[in-house]
């Protein structure tokens, strides 16, 4: 039994190796070959910035967001007119001083049917729902613990950061980190920490590397499995904190509930009060799962039952809506905010490109037709948030056209 288990935690491992440092299969002119489309996006630009009540900082921090609105559910719902859609992408700026503003925005170049969601058939919204505190584990757990400076430090791990507000994020730029919307605001408020917000980032305590390693854990516990799993060892490894100094959320999040609109819009941009002198991760329109190399997405985060590691994942994409990515990849409350990325062939640099394509949101436990279901829920970057997000990187239009 525990041969196998070796055996088994060892195929995972290659697996992962495989995964993050694939070999060169394709010829560069294989058209097998899973690529990166570029496509021309919207224009979204601010109009209008007029001064907010000063927030009052008395939420507690959300670690997950729970929705009774599963795949169909989502699906059915009407889509938004473009006037929706300028409520939805208007947003609101905190900035470290507790100043908050709200910003309208314009929409140009807008093509309703370049975003229309996936066709299928439905049955309606899910008849019952039910939340429960449970691990967000599907089966045997699936995730990998990393450790040692020379995975820890490296891309694309490095590009995985801690919120003071216990969520996870990821470097999108220079001085910024893409995150959930619910890590810094629950729907109605902005959350304890959140004018203090401060974003952590694994630093080596001494120039004594320790030995690589990685580690996963693949029992969940189950009857005659292997041993429970021991973590790795980070003690030479720190966080070192950087202040935010805005934090902009969309009015889609802030007007929705996890029930209806605003999952959709779960993410949030931090920028930093300097800059972090890390490579970044480019930012990516969400494509078709069905053209994810494998299916397949991947992210890591800090899962609060691993404190203090960072903690890899992979799993095959499932179902999805114009706006969800609903998979089962392993995840614990700490996890939201990580950014989901994919690796595919960039035709134009010819090279292999890692891009975020979404921003793990939280868990569903729905009934469906009778049965219960799990999910995890990722929200996908469609060519709207794109251009709004890289609008409030690079902080003009023209560097953000093709995503």
């Amino acid at each position: 039994m525990r041969s196998r288990a070796a055996l088994s935690r060892i195929s995972s491992m290659l697996s992962l190796l495989f995964l993050l440092f694939p070999p060169p299969v394709f010829s560069s002119s294989s058209p097998s070959r899973p690529r990166w489309v570029l496509q021309r996006v919207p224009v979204v630009l601010p109009q209008h910035t007029e001064d907010r009540p000063a927030p009052r900082f008395l939420s507690p921090a959300r670690l997950e967001v729970t929705s009774s609105c599963d795949p169909e559910c989502h699906k059915t719902a009407p889509r938004p007119s473009y006037w929706d859609l300028r409520d939805h992408l208007a947003y609101e700026t905190l900035h470290s001083n507790g100043h908050l503003t709200e910003t309208t925005i314009g929409i140009y170049g807008y093509n309703a049917k370049a975003n229309t969601s996936p066709a299928y058939s439905s049955n309606g919204k899910a008849q019952q729902s039910h939340i429960r505190r449970r691990r967000q584990i599907f089966g045997h757990d699936g995730r990998f613990s990393i450790a040692g400076q020379n995975f820890l430090l490296k891309y694309p791990f490095s590009v995985a950061v801690k919120l003071s507000t216990g969520c996870s994020g990821t470097l999108v730029g220079d001085r910024h980190v893409l995150t959930a919307a619910h890590c810094v605001h629950d729907g109605k408020n902005y959350v304890k920490g959140a004018q203090r917000l401060r974003v952590g980032f694994l630093k080596p305590k001494q120039r004594d590397a320790q030995s690589s390693s990685l580690s996963s854990n693949f029992t969940n516990h189950v009857e005659g499995g292997p041993a429970p799993y021991t973590p790795p060892s980070n003690d030479k490894m720190k966080f070192q904190w950087i202040r935010a100094k805005r934090t902009h959320v969309p009015k889609g999040w802030i007007k929705g509930s996890t029930n209806d609109i605003g999952m959709d819009y779960d993410y949030a941009l931090l920028e930093l009060k300097k800059p972090h002198k890390r490579r970044h991760m480019k930012l990516g329109v969400s494509p078709p799962a069905q053209r994810l190399p494998g299916r397949r997405v991947q992210f890591s985060g800090f899962d609060n039952d691993r404190p203090g590691q960072l903690v890899y994942r992979f799993c095959r994409a499932g179902e999805e809506t114009s706006d969800l990515l609903y998979q089962h990849c392993d995840a614990q409350p700490g996890a939201s905010g990580s950014g989901v990325y994919a690796r595919m062939w960039d035709g134009r640099r010819r090279r292999w490109e890692r891009k975020v394509i979404g921003v793990f949101s939280g868990h569903q436990w729905v009934e469906r037709q009778g049965a219960s279901q799990e999910f995890n829920v990722a929200v996908r970057i469609t060519p709207l948030k794109y251009a709004q997000i890289c609008y409030w990187i690079k902080g003009n239009y023209v560097d953000c056209r093709e995503g």
